[in-house]
């Protein structure tokens, strides 16, 4: 149970994190690490020990309810965030939420995870090209032209703002994946040690400055821009927002930011023409192909497991294992 919390937890710091930190770390590589560390690590206690608080105990805000504790573990358990951990390196986005809460889920609730999370792109995508398709020519070509100037201070505090609303809210979203493995009431210790836990590996992740899968952050037009990612962190944070009330059915992040950025630079080559159509929906399709990958593993991965014993006596049939 505790190995398997660790690696979960290890996984969605490397891989999903970067969703919501991705524009702060990449607009404020100027500052050290540690300054950055102790602004996230404040945003993610204070959302935890009032998650706690307020829900008797419940650090996952009620994203297990349709997921029993498990009581009893084996190997296999532990084997889905291995195997993100390797996807991560390689720098496909795969979702955790699919690999780690699907080994403990119904196919009833596998298929609302899913459902829940096709829905989240396709939001995702049309909600961020409207809205740059209005504010690409007045806001974004702006902010293009004029990239190399100081961002006054009225803008670094907004975006800071930003960094905190959303990172609370992808917390609340993805809680679930991190505290799956452990009892759905937590005491005040053990609230305490998974916490400390979760601050130490994002000083890492802060340290690091994102890894590998910040790469698909960094390559979005005018990304590294404070004011752009000021305006992506407040359309994700409130996409976020939105799905915490539609019903407390787990999904996958990593598709509403995908789609997210997705509608964005559609939007803006159609809007600005800052890149050639070739290299834009290269990108696009780039990314959506990494993240159906990482989807389809995912599956593979679940199907392994629940059917194990299947699988074994096929092998052991046809091999002689």
């Amino acid at each position: 149970m505790i190995l398997g919390f660790l690696l979960s937890l290890y996984t969605c710091v490397s891989n999903d994190v970067i969703q919501t930190l991705g524009t702060f770390l990449s607009s404020n590589q100027n500052r050290p690490f540690w300054v950055l560390w102790a602004f996230s690590g404040t945003v993610l206690v204070l959302t935890f020990v009032l998650g706690w608080y307020f829900n008797d105990g419940d650090m996952a805000f009620g994203r297990l309810a349709k997921i029993p504790f498990a009581g009893e573990f084996s190997w296999y358990h532990v084997l889905p965030p291995i195997v993100i951990i390797f996807l991560t390196r390689k720098g496909v986005p795969v979702s955790t939420t699919f690999l780690i809460l699907s080994v403990f889920s119904t196919n009833t609730v596998i298929g609302l995870m899913l459902a829940k999370s096709f829905f989240g792109y396709v939001l995702a995508f049309i909600s961020a090209f409207i809205l740059y398709f209005i504010i690409a020519r007045p806001v974004e070509k702006v902010f293009l032209y004029t990239r190399d100037r100081k961002p006054s201070k009225r803008w670094i505090a907004a975006k800071w703002g930003a960094t905190a609303f959303l990172w609370s809210q992808w917390l609340m979203q993805d809680a679930a994946n991190l505290f799956v493995y452990l009892p759905r009431k937590l005491d005040f210790w053990q609230m305490l040690l998974s916490m400390a836990a979760f601050v130490l590996l994002l000083g890492v992740v802060c340290y690091k400055r994102g890894g590998e899968i910040q790469n698909i952050l960094k390559l979005k037009t005018n990304t590294q821009d404070i004011r752009s990612a000021t305006i992506i962190d407040c359309v994700y944070a409130c996409i976020l927002m939105y799905f915490q009330h539609v019903n407390n059915v787990p999904m996958s992040t990593t598709w509403v930011f995908i789609g997210l950025l997705a509608g964005r630079e559609v939007a803006m080559y159609n809007r600005i023409r800052f890149e050639t159509q070739k290299k834009v929906y290269k990108h696009v399709a780039k990314d959506l192909l990494k993240t159906v990958f990482g989807l389809a593993v995912s599956i593979a991965v679940v199907l392994l497991i629940n059917h194990f014993d299947k699988v074994y006596k096929i092998l052991d049939y046809y091999f002689n294992l």
